[in-house]
C-alpha cells in the first residue's frame, strides 16, 4: 500500500496471482480430501486435510507479501476459501465423531457468520485486507487477525478436539465467540463513527 495525497492506493486485482493459485489449490485439495475422509470414514484423512488447509493458508499469505501480490480480491478469495474448508472439514468431523457436535454448534456459526462479517468488513475502509485492519482499529485487529488470534481462532478449537478434550474445545469456542461478538459491536461503532453505516 502506498500513499498518494494522504489517501491509500489499494491494489484491488489482479485475481490470477501466485498466492491466489495457492489458495485455490489448497482449497480444492482440503475440500476434496475432507469429502474422501467422510466417505471412507477416516479421521486421519480429516487431520491431513486440516494440515493442507492450514499450511496452504499460511503459504498463500506469505507468498502475497513476499511477491508484493497482496490484493483486496485475493483477500476476499482467501476468506471465502477458508469458509469452504472449514464447513466441509467441520461437518465431516461431526459425522465421524458425533461427540464433537456441541463444539461444532458453538464454533461453526461463529466462524461462518460473525467471523465472515468481521473478515470482510475491511472492505469498508481503504485497507488491503484484514491483516491491515490495525490501521483502522488496533484492538479489533489484535483480537482477530494478529498471528496469535489467527492461531486460536480455529487451531485452538480443532487442536483440543484432536486431543480428545471436547470440554476444552467448547470453552475455547465460547471464548472465541465472545471475542467475535465484542469485535462485531466495536466494528459497528466504528462504522457509525466513520459514517459508513
Amino acid at each position: 500500500m502506498t500513499l498518494v495525497d494522504s489517501r491509500p492506493v489499494l491494489q484491488v486485482g489482479p485475481l490470477l496471482t501466485i498466492p491466489n493459485y495457492i489458495t485455490i489449490i489448497r482449497t480444492l485439495a482440503a475440500v476434496t480430501l475432507g469429502i474422501v475422509a467422510l466417505v471412507s470414514g477416516s479421521v486421519a484423512l480429516i487431520a491431513v486435510a486440516y494440515g493442507i488447509y492450514w499450511l496452504g493458508d499460511m503459504l498463500d499469505g506469505l507468498a502475497a507479501r513476499w511477491l508484493g501480490q497482496e490484493t483486496r480480491a485475493g483477500a476476499v478469495l482467501d476468506i471465502v476459501s477458508d469458509r469452504a474448508c472449514t464447513a466441509v472439514l467441520c461437518l465431516a468431523l461431526v459425522a465421524l465423531i458425533p461427540d464433537v457436535s456441541l463444539v461444532a454448534m458453538v464454533f461453526l456459526p461463529s466462524f461462518m457468520v460473525l467471523d465472515t462479517m468481521l473478515s470482510l468488513v475491511f472492505l469498508c475502509w481503504p485497507v488491503l485486507s484484514p491483516n491491515h485492519f490495525h490501521l483502522v482499529d488496533r484492538r479489533v485487529w489484535a483480537l482477530n487477525w494478529s498471528p496469535l488470534a489467527k492461531a486460536v481462532n480455529t487451531a485452538g478449537v480443532i487442536g483440543a478436539v484432536a486431543l480428545g478434550q471436547y470440554s476444552v474445545a467448547v470453552t475455547v469456542a465460547l471464548a472465541v465467540l465472545a471475542v467475535k461478538v465484542w469485535s462485531a459491536v466495536a466494528v459497528a461503532r466504528l462504522l457509525r463513527r466513520d459514517g459508513r453505516a
